[in-house]
């Protein structure tokens, strides 16, 4: 079975149109003031307006408070929420009861200790997302183009649907997939000329690449 695309970090109408014309099945958008791909709710509504249905189109944060939570499920037209931080399965568990959205929650991988943390989020989460631990100098937790060893969740089973992130790039994503038996995959630096910048000739070229594999 092909794995499904989800692209991040889009903040313009070209590269939305690009990712849904290419076939990706989720869209995100950024609502981290530090990342260079952070967008307002209303610039989101304006791009998510265009997704046709069928399309999820998922808003990240970061260890955000409900006030922020609410704008975003209020105004910017999304349908999932991806929890990005240290947020807890409390916190998970909250944030969907609140919200009324289904939820991602991120969680970087380094070590099968972290792999083991990660099943704690399976009862309250909707999806998981595993990551790649950012660099000790990042400013941000995820989009650092680094990947993680794909072998540590090899053979690992999951009670709730999961995407693969991290480093991955039209050049890798097929031996991702291949290791890691990934039924999603999620990119955003990977399809970039430089922070933020998406290139729509790499969107199209890594859901190729995720076809082809």
């Amino acid at each position: 079975m092909t794995a499904k695309v989800k692209i991040c970090g889009l903040s313009t109408p070209d590269s939305v149109e690009a990712a849904v014309a290419a076939g990706a099945a989720m869209v995100g958008f950024v609502f981290f003031p530090v990342s260079p791909r952070a967008i307002t709710v209303a610039e989101a509504a304006a791009l998510t307006a265009t997704v046709p249905d069928g399309i999820k189109r998922v808003a990240l944060s970061v260890d955000a408070d409900d006030a922020l939570l609410g704008e975003i499920t209020a105004g910017a037209g999304v349908d999932m929420m991806q929890l990005h931080g240290a947020e807890t399965p409390a916190r998970v568990a909250d944030v969907r009861a609140k919200f009324g959205l289904p939820v991602m929650k991120v969680i970087s991988i380094a070590s099968l200790d972290d792999v083991a943390r990660a099943h704690s989020y399976a009862p309250v989460a909707d999806v998981l997302m595993f990551d790649a631990k950012p660099p000790k100098d990042a400013t941000r937790p995820g989009g650092n183009a680094v990947a993680f060893d794909w072998n540590l969740i090899a053979g690992e089973t999951w009670e709730k649907p999961w995407v693969l992130a991290g480093g991955l790039t039209p050049e890798n994503v097929a031996e991702a997939i291949r290791v890691s038996s990934a039924p999603m995959v999620d990119v955003s630096s990977g399809v970039e000329d430089g922070p933020g910048i998406k290139n729509v000739e790499e969107i199209r070229a890594f859901i190729e690449a995720v076809t082809a594999a």
